[in-house]
């Protein structure tokens, strides 16, 4: 395999392959960029004839993305095999794929809609199927794909035939979907170090949703990488893509509402480096599989493991180095604590990174984020004892002064010429920014944040 740079093989491909050629049905644990196309993909041809007519093999996977990407390599490595695959997924003409399989395919690599659909209409033949693999078993569950997957498993026969799944995690779901499909299947697993690759260094970032863009700006302009950032939901997508371009940032979004060619326009843009920064849901960018991905950011912070590891295993492949990076909140860092615990993995917190000059964008005081569970931020005032003042009399002259409400002022500790005291956030600004415009008996007063 040298012709594809290929040297040593992966560990789900060392163990998954003699699994596979032994004609053992199979259910595998293997992200994406691990190699696990390598996998199915020599033991599909080591296995299955040439020049069909009708297909004899078949490969689900949940996006139009993975399936074009999956047949590309199959093709790829069929270079000397002279077996044909055929991608066939929805978003793209009918017509065309019809007329590329009825000129004959040995493999199909296709998405459950498509391929349910055209067994529908009669242009899918699935009678002489001797293997299927479904690629990214749980994100196909997660998709809502088990009735179009139960549909296609229905036109293809069951005995003789081999079954392999592959999947990032093997979720209940997914093991129940081996059971109910497959005869005695072999269970492959890697350790936790090679699933999440070693050449991945996981930080995260403990920041207010307001200084965000303070924080991204700064990974940006300091260390320039080719990147993938996360965000929880298309209209978040919608709103960093256009604040980045704003910035002048070599960045575009890609997200469900997207046209199919708007989204493969895109996508090329990035694989050719033409852009630099793609802003994605998890959807969009389920199946994605780039290898000069140098950093992960995580904008907003994914609420479950499984998704935690699908995204950052978008870098630290083909042999370089990356980052994978997680912004958070004071109120998120718990789930940070919790995908540690969960996968004995790594994660360092880390302060955001000094860059000289000025920054892209200004640093805010972010209030929700420096405040306590109780919502109270801690003020410094140029007043104390020596002022004459108490703590009834600083109150005072501090609800009158920044307009605030009594019942959101909290501790109060008066020193000899300055005091601390809590005021509730809703608040805050206002005593940050209307308190310094008064004088008490001809004093100018200062406030500043205690951290």
């Amino acid at each position: 395999m040298d012709t594809l740079g290929w040297t040593v093989a992966t560990p789900i491909q060392r163990e998954s392959i003699p699994e596979g050629i032994s004609g053992n049905d199979m259910f595998a644990q293997a992200q994406t960029g691990t190699g696990k196309t390598g996998a199915f993909g020599a033991i599909i041809l080591s296995k299955v004839p040439t020049d069909q007519k009708i297909p004899t093999s078949i490969i689900l996977a949940p996006t139009r993305e993975l399936a074009t990407q999956v047949a590309d390599e199959m093709n790829k490595l069929a270079m000397y095999s002279g077996h044909k695959c055929v991608a066939i997924y929805g978003g793209a003409s009918i017509e065309g794929q019809i007329t590329k399989l009825n000129k004959g395919a040995d493999v199909i690599a296709g998405t459950p809609g498509r391929v349910k659909d055209m067994i529908q209409r009669g242009n899918l033949n699935l009678s002489k199927i001797q293997i299927l693999v479904l690629d990214e078993a749980d994100r196909m569950l997660d998709m809502g794909f088990i009735e179009d997957i139960e549909y296609i498993l229905s036109a293809m026969p069951r005995s003789g035939r081999q079954t392999m799944l592959f999947s990032a995690t093997l979720s209940e779901n997914v093991k129940r979907l081996a059971t109910d499909y497959m005869v005695k299947p072999k269970e492959v697993t890697v350790s936790e170090d090679e699933l999440v690759l070693d050449l991945t260094k996981q930080y995260y970032i403990s920041v207010g949703r307001k200084n965000k863009v303070w924080a991204l700006c700064r990974i940006l302009d300091l260390d320039k990488p080719k990147a993938i950032i996360f965000c929880q939901t298309k209209k978040m997508v919608d709103i960093l893509d256009e604040r980045l371009k704003g910035l002048e940032y070599k960045a575009e979004a890609i997200h469900g509402d997207m046209s199919q060619s708007r989204r493969e326009t895109v996508l090329k843009a990035f694989r050719d480096d033409r852009i630099d920064i793609l802003i994605a849901t998890d959807v969009a960018a389920r199946g994605l599989d780039i290898d000069d991905i140098a950093y992960v950011i995580n904008y907003d912070v994914p609420d479950n493991v499984d998704t935690y590891i699908h995204r950052i295993g978008r870098t630290g492949r083909a042999g370089k180095e990356g980052i994978a990076v997680s912004f958070v909140t004071t109120e998120e860092e718990y789930i940070i604590r919790e995908i540690v615990v969960y996968t004995g993995m790594e994660i360092t917190k880390r302060d955001v990174p000094e860059v000289e000059g000025k920054d892209t964008v200004r640093k805010v005081v972010d209030y929700d984020q420096i405040s306590d569970r109780f919502g109270m931020v801690k003020f410094e005032v140029n007043l104390g004892k020596k002022d004459g003042l108490g703590k009834v009399g600083l109150a005072d002259f501090i609800i009158w002064g920044a307009r605030i409400r009594d019942t959101s002022i909290g501790k109060i500790e008066v020193g000899p010429e300055s005091s601390v005291l809590e005021v509730h956030k809703e608040f805050a600004n206002r005593m940050a920014m209307d308190l310094p415009r008064e004088k008490y008996r001809g004093k100018k007063i200062s406030v500043r944040v205690v951290h």
